[in-house]
Order: structure tokens, then sequence, then C-alpha cells
């Protein structure tokens, strides 16, 4: 693609921004790649190297357990470290300019609330890793001790109060989604007037539908995404681009 058709698209982007109030975003793992988190589909993404673990592979299997808190070990200084980029802050920004209707993220790095994305605004649909639970008596802690005591034993953690299995409080393959939540997201993205998804795939369901709740409503639909996705058809513009590169400088234009 041309620098000049790069400007054009970012020019279409910061118009269709500009003229909207309740901003429908949903946001997947490219946006925290730029803070060193790793993807899971893309080249380098971590299902390249690892098979996911299903929710009844970790309650059943101790060996499959095991391999789960090892991918989680592994992970977590990089996880753990993480500050919020560009992207987050953008969003907080469009919050602040009161033109943010949602956000609803797959990601569970919990890096939109640290960025400052309100609780109102705000659905971790996949949940967060920022905390550990009991799958049993569902109690929550921080995976600081966890983690430190699966390096030391490399024995699956369990709970301190019933000796139920912990696990991340994130929801795994084979789980499902919280039902509130997701109707949360789908009557944000039906009152929506612009749907943007950034930095996701749109491939992994029922969240990836999300968007088209408000598309089916008539609203624009911006996708920045590097590589094709199943929407791209239906969107308004698509943008093959880091969602660093693109969005961030759009929402900085509205300030203009």
């Amino acid at each position: 693609m041309t620098d000049g058709a790069v400007e054009a698209q970012s020019r279409e982007f910061a118009a269709l921004l500009g003229k909207a109030r309740r901003i429908f975003v949903f946001t997947g793992a490219g946006v925290s790649t730029a803070s060193k988190i790793r993807d899971y589909r893309g080249p380098n993404g971590a299902y390249r190297t690892r098979d996911p673990v299903y929710y009844h592979e970790f309650v059943a299997d101790e060996r499959r357990r095991r391999d789960y808190w090892e991918e989680k070990l592994e992970s977590w200084p990089a996880f753990r470290d993480a500050e919020p980029n560009a992207t987050h802050a953008a969003i907080v920004e469009l919050e602040r300019a009161g033109r943010l209707g949602c956000c609803v993220t797959q990601n569970v790095d919990g890096l939109h609330r640290k960025a400052g994305t309100s609780a109102a605004k705000l659905i971790e649909l996949h949940g967060t890793g920022r905390e550990v639970e009991c799958i049993k008596c569902g109690l929550r802690e921080t995976p600081d001790r966890v983690m430190e005591a699966f390096a030391a034993t490399r024995e699956p953690p369990r709970c301190e109060e019933c000796d139920a299995l912990l696990k991340p409080a994130v929801v795994m393959f084979g789980q499902p989604l919280d039902v509130e939540a997701l109707r949360h997201a789908e009557r944000a993205s039906a009152a929506a007037d612009l749907v943007l998804a950034l930095g996701t795939s749109l491939v992994v369901t029922p969240a990836a539908d999300l968007p088209l709740v408000g598309v089916s409503r008539g609203a624009p639909y911006v996708i920045v995404n590097r590589g094709e996705t199943p929407h791209d058809d239906l969107a308004t513009l698509r943008i093959d681009a880091d969602v660093t590169d693109v969005f961030p400088p759009a929402v900085a234009s509205l300030g203009r």
C-alpha cells in the first residue's frame, strides 16, 4: 500500500471517529503486542508452539494441568511487568472526550483497566489473568504467591481454603462466557454509532460476533488488524496495519 493510500485511510478513519458519540471498541491480542505480550495466532503466537489446554483437560488430567501452569509461568514475567501502550491510552482519551460507548476486550492482561478505562465502560469478556480463582469456592487472589509456589514445586496449585484446584480467573477453552457480560456487550454494540475492531483476528466466537450486532443496525465498521479477518467484506474501512500505528494518531486528531 502506498503512503498516499495510508494517508487517505487515516483521514477517513479520523472523520468517522469525529462523527461518532457512542463508539463500540472491540479489542484483541494485537492491541497488547506493543506491550510485549505475545498474541496467540500471529507468526510468533503462543499457539505456534503450544496447544491450548481445554477446561475439561485441566480438571481431569494432571499432565495437561501442569502443561497449562508451565505456560503461565513462562509468560508470567512479561505479563506481570507489562504496561499499557498508546492504543490503551487512546481508548481512555475517547472515554474522556465522551465518545466511548463501551470497550469490550478479549484480552486477559488487564491493561485496559490499568490504563484507566473505567469499570463502567469496560467488559473483560474472557476474564482477567491478574487474579487466580478456586474452581470450587471461587476464592480469588493475585497470582504472585501461586506462581512462586509452582516455580518451586511444579505442583499445580490448590486453594488454601478448600484445597480445590486453582486456575487463572480467565475463560478457558471449553468454558462458557459469562452470560450477563455477553448480554451487556450485545446491548452496547446495538447502541453504537461506530464499531471498531482493533487488533483481533475475529475468529473466536461468540465474542467475534459482537461487532456485528451494531453493524447489523447500520453502524459504520472499522477493522484495524494485521492480516485478514472473516469480517473484512463487511467493513466500512479496513486497514491492514499495526493498530498502534493507526489508532492513536486518529484519536489524537480529534483534539486538533
